[in-house]
Order: C-alpha cells, then sequence, then structure tokens
C-alpha cells in the first residue's frame, strides 16, 4: 500500500464514527457537497450503501459517479478506502 494516499492511510487507520463524507479517499469538498446534497452526511452513510451493494466494485462506483458526479479516480479512491477499511478494522 505504499502508492496511496495520506488520506487514504489515515482513513483506513481510523476509526470511521463521526467523520464527516469528505474524510472518504477521493471525496472533496464538491463531491462531499453533493453526497450531502443527497442525504449522506456522514462517511458512515458511504460505508453503509457501500455493504448493501455487497462491496460490489463496479456497482458501488457506478453509484458514487451518480450520486456525486465523481470521476473514474474519485471513484476508485472511494472504493479502496472503504474496501481497506473493512480489510483493517473488521
Amino acid at each position: 500500500m505504499s502508492n496511496t494516499s495520506k488520506k487514504h492511510q489515515s482513513f483506513c487507520s481510523e476509526p470511521m464514527k463521526g467523520k464527516p463524507v469528505t474524510a472518504l479517499p477521493g471525496i472533496g469538498p464538491a463531491r462531499g457537497s453533493q453526497l450531502q446534497s443527497q442525504g449522506y452526511h456522514k462517511a458512515t452513510d458511504v460505508y453503509g450503501k457501500y455493504l448493501t451493494m455487497h462491496e460490489n466494485r463496479n456497482e458501488f462506483q457506478g453509484w458514487l459517479k451518480k450520486e456525486s458526479g465523481a470521476n473514474f479516480k474519485q471513484q476508485g479512491d472511494c472504493y479502496n478506502g472503504v474496501r481497506g477499511w473493512t480489510d483493517n478494522n473488521l
């Protein structure tokens, strides 16, 4: 995982509870604002969506694009972040 960002490493190694949606890798202020307008205010809200999609990469990334307008890199960064958090914490 030496190729991951500090944001990714921090997100995956810390508890998610209470973190804003913008704490997710790949989600900055613009994408975060879009997600918030759709009712996804916390990282745990997005993580819940990831789980309801049975951790399916294509389905999650498609949902993220539809809900926030995230580009392919942002989608992948976010997916890798929630997957990494799951691998490290569950």
